[in-house]
């Protein structure tokens, strides 16, 4: 179960996913295994939900319950350890920037995402995060914005190094034409995107005005989420105020996977994209 990052958020969900398949296969209630743990069964909907750190002590009651071996048990109280230990990222505050997505986006090893007018979280550049952020309908103070922004560009790292997330990027050519802080900032921003486009681990393609309608033009901006371990399924995180949506079901997987390669088809190739982007740039309003 080892994997190659540390992210409390995905071994949490692999461990809630793990306790449900027992609880199922063993053909138990959540009350009778929260009669035997001695605990309440609202907690074992938090194990199973995700939604709660468990203590080791109580995954290793359940485990008891549904009749695992010692090497098993460890196994799972050692994971419910590592759930415990904080991400690099649950150091900052205030907490809208300690999110389930950091997590995920930590210990993923594949990213396919789709954004409508605004240039996706990985490729900002510090001013145009900011930006950003002024126009948000909370004010926010000076320290807050320096600490989302710092972790805005830590997230970023996850695209270099010896082991950089795959990713594979969708974007609304709205997104090149919506002035966010105005030319200077703009024109930034547009040379990091043809930058970045050139490294091996991304794929950057724009979707132009002239595609037309789109499977995706009544939806809004998605990612999927692939990780190295099988028993971590993929997760589609919708961007929905205030927190998102998490999708974790192979059916919605699929369909999302589906819209993805339909943009993809229907977007510019990579160079093509690269030309869009340096025209853009070149008058950036």
């Amino acid at each position: 179960m080892a994997t190659r990052r540390t992210s409390p958020t995905v071994r949490r969900r692999r461990l809630a996913a793990i306790m449900r398949q027992l609880r199922k296969q063993s053909k138990k209630t959540r009350e009778e295994a929260a009669t035997f743990a001695g605990i309440s069964p609202v907690t074992i909907s938090r194990i199973e939900a995700a939604t709660h750190n468990p203590k080791p002590a109580d995954i290793a009651m359940l485990c008891r319950f549904y009749a695992l071996d010692e090497n098993q048990t460890d196994e799972l109280v050692t994971l419910a350890r590592q759930c415990r230990i904080k991400g690099w990222w649950q150091k900052y505050e205030p907490p809208e920037v300690v999110s389930v997505y950091t997590g995920l986006e930590e210990e993923a090893n594949a990213l396919q995402q789709y954004s409508l007018d605004v240039i996706p979280g990985l490729l900002q550049t510090d001013a145009y995060v900011r930006a950003l952020l002024a126009a948000e309908l909370r004010a926010y103070s000076e320290e807050e914005i320096d600490r989302m922004v710092a972790v805005r560009m830590k997230r970023q790292e996850r695209l270099a190094g010896e082991d950089p997330l795959k990713s594979w990027f969708v974007l609304n050519e709205d997104a090149l034409k919506r002035s966010v802080g105005g030319p200077a900032v703009m024109r930034e921003q547009l040379q990091h995107l043809l930058t970045i486009s050139r490294r091996d681990s991304v794929d950057l393609q724009v979707l132009p005005f002239a595609a037309g309608a789109h499977p995706a033009i009544a939806t809004g901006g998605f990612n999927i989420f692939g990780f190295p371990e099988p028993i971590d399924p993929d997760v589609v995180y919708l961007e929905l105020r205030p927190n998102g949506l998490y999708l974790e079901q192979p059916d919605e997987i699929a369909a999302y996977a589906m819209l993805f390669d339909q943009l993809r088809a229907r977007a510019l190739g990579p160079e093509e994209s690269r030309s869009l982007i340096k025209d853009a740039a070149k008058d950036p309003f």
